[in-house]
């Protein structure tokens, strides 16, 4: 860039707009948080100058000093030259109104799911008898320590496989000073949950078809691996956590699960199940829900898919692989 130029951007809009211009040349892909390029340079040039989202018009207009003009170019080139998701580049997330700190050892939040959240899962549950919460897959956390607000009575597993993961979420759980009431849990599914049982299981696991993820633009293999495939069809954790789901919920518990563009396939899978695929006032699809009650109707359905798939059942004493 040549020197002219920066000289010229004196204040954060036209930073923002000439951010976006940017990454609109350089063919970025978005979907971690925003969905277009001026979105995605407006939180880069805001998080850099620790500008909030509320502040005054006139803000976005005043001069800035040289230096912080130049820190947020960087900012901006590097999300050109790296590829990575703007997450990852200033370690910070936000999900449900809530900053969770992420890194390249799990998912960027971004699950519709919030929504859910935030209006407390009404009227599929009432909210006054949440007692016990688990965030299966739980990556940073950031599902589980939102719910842990929406319920202050409550208490909130969220179990990882990725130990990796797991010292994310510890992380986010000291953050937001929760320790007492979120207890992070190493588990393959449900295989260290032993015994305990739930009026809400919510997931967000992994869905992703094997053959789909090397076709994934740059910014989304920056992803771990782990948190995104499931199978050659992208089925075979959901239907694992619907096979023994049923054993940890409370008699009129819920099972909360996004399966993303999976959902389809998954209605193909089962297609006596009654799952209850949610909507969402502010975009997002492939969630569904499913009561305790039906879990245990279209069980045989699910031990037999997992049969099928050579998957192990965590309620025949083993872990699935």
């Amino acid at each position: 860039m040549t020197s002219s130029i920066r000289e010229s951007l004196l204040t954060p809009r036209e930073l923002i707009h000439w951010g976006a211009d940017l990454f609109e040349q350089a063919g970025l892909a978005f979907g971690h948080g925003t969905d277009n390029a001026l979105d995605e340079s407006a939180a880069l040039v805001l998080h850099a100058l620790r500008i909030g989202y509320d502040q005054p018009d006139e803000v976005l207009d005043a001069e800035l000093a040289g230096k912080d003009r130049l820190r947020v170019i960087e900012l901006l080139e590097r999300r050109v030259s790296s590829r990575k998701p703007a997450a990852y580049l200033v370690n910070e997330a936000r999900f449900a109104g809530l900053s969770f700190y992420v890194d390249e050892r799990v998912l960027v939040p971004r699950s519709p799911i919030a929504e859910l959240i935030e209006s407390g899962f009404v009227p599929w549950i009432d909210t006054q008898r949440v007692r016990n919460i688990l965030d299966l897959c739980t990556g940073s956390g950031c599902i589980g320590i939102a719910c842990a607000y929406a319920f202050p009575d409550a208490s909130v597993d969220i179990a990882d496989l990725s130990r990796d993961a797991l010292d994310v979420a510890r992380e986010n759980v000291r953050r937001h000073g929760l320790e007492g009431r979120v207890t992070p849990v190493e588990s393959n599914l449900f295989a260290g949950l032993t015994g305990r049982r739930y009026d809400i299981i919510v997931s967000n696991p992994p869905y992703v078809p094997q053959q789909e993820v090397s076709e994934l633009q740059a910014e989304f293999q920056h992803e771990p691996a782990l948190g995104l495939t499931a199978g050659n069809d992208g089925l075979d954790v959901v239907t694992a956590i619907l096979d023994d789901a049923g054993e940890y919920l409370q008699d009129d518990g819920i099972l909360v699960v996004e399966v993303g563009h999976s959902q389809q396939r998954l209605v193909e899978q089962f297609p006596d199940v009654p799952f209850l695929w949610l909507e969402f006032e502010h975009g997002g699809e492939g969630v569904f829900m499913l009561e305790a009650a039906r879990l245990s109707k279209h069980a045989d359905k699910f031990r037999q898919a997992v049969i099928e798939r050579g998957l192990v059942s965590v309620n025949q004493d083993e872990v699935i692989e």
